[in-house]
């Protein structure tokens, strides 16, 4: 078995008890030294074969895996496989080699990100929705002409930030640390929901000891980021929803109703009573 494990966002206690369960029983573990941190192998247990996949290619990796088909092989990925995670080309080769594999989900840098600002992304009536994006670069044949693949207009700006940012919700900008200043100017574009003064935070390595996270604003952003000289494990967060207060959602509120609580009376705080579960 193969199973491919969300490390988290790095702090060893922030992995999955499924994903320390399968470090623990696995012959053979790969890892990123560059994205998850030592300590999350404090999970492994004694005798594990511990491979670091920093200098390996893909070709590496599989190659290991044809090496060891008989034992439990752990693929520890950073933050949550399926983002930005190079896993589905793995998934296809189990696929087509008849390997049976599993998807460990781990806890993304984006929620680890979001606790350290202390916000929630998704504020009522300032952002229902939440973009995962990156800048095209080095890879820039992974990222798509369109956000759907679409062909780009003459003229217009082929970058997806860009083009995203002209929906003006929360955005989370993955990778991109390297280039500050097209960062910025991708999430200034002419058509962008976004002013120099929106709200942003640079995250960097999120939840690890030396945690570090800056508050700034989109037309701070490049400067800011540039300051940190720092490239990798850097999370960007963009939107009105990172410093919105005194909104209130429907959920919880005394005029509405839904399948467990019905709508309060004018000048009642509660609803119908619920029934406490009891242990069975």
């Amino acid at each position: 078995m193969i199973s491919f494990v969300g490390a988290g966002p790095g702090a060893a206690d922030l992995i999955t008890i499924r994903g320390a369960q399968r470090l623990g029983e696995a012959s053979v573990v790969i890892w990123a030294s560059s994205l998850v941190p030592e300590q999350v192998l404090a999970h492994c247990g004694p005798g594990t074969k511990i491979l670091d996949s920093a200098t390996m290619t893909m070709e590496d990796v599989i190659g290991v895996y044809q090496a060891n088909p008989d034992v439990s092989t752990v693929r520890l990925h950073s933050g949550d496989p399926s983002i930005f995670g190079a896993l589905q080309e793995q998934i296809d080769w189990c696929l087509a080699n008849e390997r049976s594999f599993e998807v460990v989900p781990g806890v993304s840098s984006l929620s680890a990100a979001a606790a350290a600002l202390g916000r929630e992304l998704t504020i009522p009536s300032v952002s229902q929705s939440i973009v995962l994006t990156r800048l095209a670069g080095r890879t820039r044949s992974s990222v798509p002409d369109g956000p759907g693949g679409e062909d780009v207009p003459d003229g217009e700006d082929a970058g997806d930030v860009a083009r995203l940012a002209t929906h003006g919700c929360t955005m989370a900008v993955f990778l991109s640390a390297a280039r500050p200043r097209e960062l910025e100017a991708q999430l200034l574009g002419p058509k962008s929901g976004f002013s120099a003064d929106t709200p942003a935070a640079i995250i960097i390595r999120a939840s690890w000891p030396n945690e570090q996270v800056i508050r700034t604003t989109v037309g701070r952003l490049s400067t800011d980021l540039a300051a940190t000289k720092q490239t990798r494990t850097v999370l960007v967060l963009v939107g009105q929803a990172l410093e919105m207060a005194g909104t209130r959602s429907n959920l919880y509120s005394p005029s509405f109703s839904h399948h467990f609580r019905v709508r309060s009376k004018p000048g009642s705080t509660t609803g119908r009573p619920s029934r406490a579960r009891r242990p069975r």
